[in-house]
């Protein structure tokens, strides 16, 4: 069904040339909408141009006027010198960042400035209360605090000039903030031209924290503080952002579709010069197979497309709607060359929502099983693999969020590693790149790509199969692990409550995903339309209900056990002020894709700013995901309590307050429209 395609790619997939492709692309500083974005572009049009592949480069405007849904863009930026010297105290004048040394040692869209300015020390500078008797006028400050909120309070609010970074974001357990004590943060403005433009630099934590030792201790000795000279020659200007676009042909006009991030400074390697470079050898490997007669031309186009994240997927698909009903799926590719012994990373096969059931995850999952047994036992038996692997749920944050929102209707599975211990930092280098972890994503995601691209009756059959036996599978799986849940509960009576919850759950769990299960098995018709799913629909329905009553039995016998006469039933819980105020809205979405929500802050009072900044801070999980999954339920039927109770479905998360304050939000920002329901 596939393995002749998949050796076939295998055999002629070089992770070797996709990493000498990392190489090159971490040459070039790749910041959405600038020069070096647009060089790198070139680059990978030369290397597809030379492959004999059907390639162009589309551009679409970077200014301050266009909008791509509800995405609006922003003016090109250029930067060719900058530089931060320690100052003052003389005996103590050092370089503490260069531009042409590391280009993440500048905030990037750092403002044009030269001059001397004292630096005021903040531990993070998150809140009113850091201020109290500074005078910031004119002056610098260091932080390791949310660099939007910083600015807005150190900068629009008190007339700072520049701001000092010294924070290091935490990815446990791999990333603590002085696991990686050299390397610099890379940190961003992003201006919606509404602000007070500033400068800033990024120090490393090792840096950071001798700087500051330095202030300190200078402010204990009453000695003059410290200064620092600055120099940023940077330019901002209406420009262009750049979408890389290559075609593999196809016999129709439909279409699957492959997405890489090109965008990140300099060098960014993992980040994701890897998932660019990967596309480029998947274009190059099945422009040649099916060149050489290896492969079969197929019968859908095999659509590369690399964009400056977020930013250019928005942009190609508000320009190309029409198209978007032909593309059946999407795969993302995004951080995805880890050596995982250095960067500390799994390789995930990151789900689509939900809200996108789809037959994508389930094809991705049983190819990646073809590498599942690189190695076998001592005495010849069994198989595994060599390296760590996991299949987990929508999260977002990548391409794929955009492309898998229920109103676009690609389902965009992602292959990403993480966590990675270089993150985001100036030690994301290509020597953290292994080229057998690319030989590996790439086979799997070419032959996930070409495999969809000659669908027909028969693959959607044998793939119809394998989805109903893995859904099968998890539904046992699910049902045991509530079946085990109940062996730890108590003799007393939250023992007995629990009881009923945990049933009530798992009956409510196991529909829901039936219904879900359903519906990604009609997604099968866009492989082939004449297909028949009925019959795995309903063998779906029935083996769900089947196993959900045989784990209620379980249950049964366990509160026997326990001498409760009977399953108790889960107790009604009274719906609080957040569940009342969620029954009475009813969310309808203005815009095809999630909302692109941060140029539209600042049109916030700053009150209510700070009411979201509360809500943001509060929370340490949930707070990207659980709105996105809400918004992709938006559609004008349900309320946002029965929103809310599907995203905890999906998540086992429930933030009701949070979806309230965000669909409010966007209310009044004319995002969404929120109608009463009585």
């Amino acid at each position: 069904m596939f393995k002749k395609a998949f050796e076939a790619i295998r055999e002629e997939f070089s992770g070797q040339a996709a990493k000498g492709y990392v190489v090159d692309i971490t040459h070039y500083h790749r910041m959405q909408a600038s020069p070096g974005f647009r060089e790198a572009a070139h680059y990978c049009l030369k290397r597809l141009l030379e492959a004999g592949i059907q390639a162009e480069i589309l551009f679409f405007p970077a200014d301050e006027r266009t909008q791509y849904w509800s995405a609006r863009m922003f003016q090109e930026w250029e930067a060719t010198e900058a530089a931060l010297h320690l100052f003052e105290p003389e005996d103590e004048r050092c370089k503490l960042a260069d531009f042409r040394d590391c280009p993440i040692s500048l905030i990037q869209r750092s403002a044009p400035f030269e001059g001397e300015a004292e630096v005021v020390l903040l531990e993070d500078g998150e809140e009113e209360a850091d201020y109290e008797g500074l005078d910031l006028r004119g002056k610098v400050v260091l932080t390791k605090g949310n660099l939007d909120r910083v600015r807005e309070l150190a900068v629009e609010k008190r007339g700072a000039i520049g701001i000092i970074s010294d924070g290091m974001r935490e990815t446990p357990p791999v990333r603590a903030r002085m696991d990686v004590p050299d390397a610099l943060q890379y940190t961003s403005f992003w201006w919606t031209g509404q602000e007070k433009k500033c400068f800033g630099f990024v120090l490393s934590p090792r840096e950071g924290e001798k700087l500051r030792g330095l202030i300190k201790k200078r402010t204990r000795d009453g000695e003059p503080q410290v200064k620092v000279r600055a120099k940023v020659v940077s330019r901002f200007y209406d420009g262009e952002i750049e979408v890389v676009s290559a075609l593999i042909l196809g016999a129709t006009n439909q279409e699957v579709v492959i997405v890489a991030h090109l965008c990140h400074p300099r060098p960014s390697a993992n980040d994701n010069a890897s998932g660019s470079a990967t596309a480029l050898e998947i274009a190059r490997t099945l422009q040649k197979l099916v060149d050489g007669g290896k492969l079969a031309q197929p019968k859908r186009g095999i659509r590369f497309l690399w964009v400056p994240e977020m930013t250019g997927t928005y942009a190609y698909l508000a320009a190309h709607e029409d198209e978007i009903e032909h593309m059946v799926a999407g795969l993302n590719l995004d951080m995805v060359g880890q050596s995982q012994e250095l960067c500390g990373s799994s390789f995930l096969i990151e789900r689509p929502p939900q809200a996108m059931p789809s037959f994508a995850p389930g094809l991705l999952e049983r190819l990646r099983e073809e590498f599942l047994g690189e190695t076998s036992a001592w005495g010849g038996t069994g198989g595994y693999a060599l390296f760590r692997h996991a299949v987990t749920p929508f999260s977002g944050g990548s391409d794929h969020y955009i492309l898998s929102d229920p109103s676009v209707g690609v389902p965009t599975p992602m292959l990403i590693q993480w966590p990675d211990r270089f993150y985001h930092t100036s030690q994301d280098t290509p020597d953290k790149v292994d080229p057998a972890m690319l030989s590996r994503v790439g086979s799997l995601a070419a032959t996930y790509a070409y495999f969809l691209a000659n669908a027909g009756q028969e693959e959607a059959t044998w793939l119809g199969y394998e989805m109903v036996a893995r859904f099968k599978r998890d539904i046992v799986r699910l049902v045991q692990e509530k079946v085990t849940e109940t062996a730890h509960l108590s003799l007393e009576k939250e023992g007995a409550d629990k009881l009923g919850e945990t049933t009530a759950l798992l009956r409510k769990k196991v529909a829901y995903l039936s219904e879900r299960e359903q519906q990604a098995l009609g997604s099968l018709k866009r492989l082939s339309p004449g297909i028949a799913v009925a019959g795995w629909q309903e063998e779906v329905a029935e083996f769900a209900k089947r196993e959900s009553a045989k784990g209620e039995e379980a249950i049964r016998v366990c509160a026997r056990g326990r001498d409760w006469a009977e399953l108790p039933e889960a107790s009604k819980r009274e719906q609080d002020e957040w569940e009342e105020k969620a029954a009475t809205m009813v969310p309808r979405r203005l815009y095809r894709g999630p909302v692109s929500l941060r140029p539209y802050l600042n049109q916030l009072s700053e009150e209510e700013r700070e009411r979201w900044w509360r809500v943001r801070k509060e929370r340490k999980k949930g707070f990207y995901t659980l709105p996105t999954l809400a918004e992709y339920w938006a559609n004008g039927k349900l309320s946002l309590l029965e929103i809310a109770d599907l995203v905890e479905l999906e998540t086992g998360q429930r933030d009701v307050e949070l979806l309230v304050e965000y669909f409010q939000m966007l209310g009044k920002l004319n995002l969404v429209k929120l109608e009463t329901r009585g």
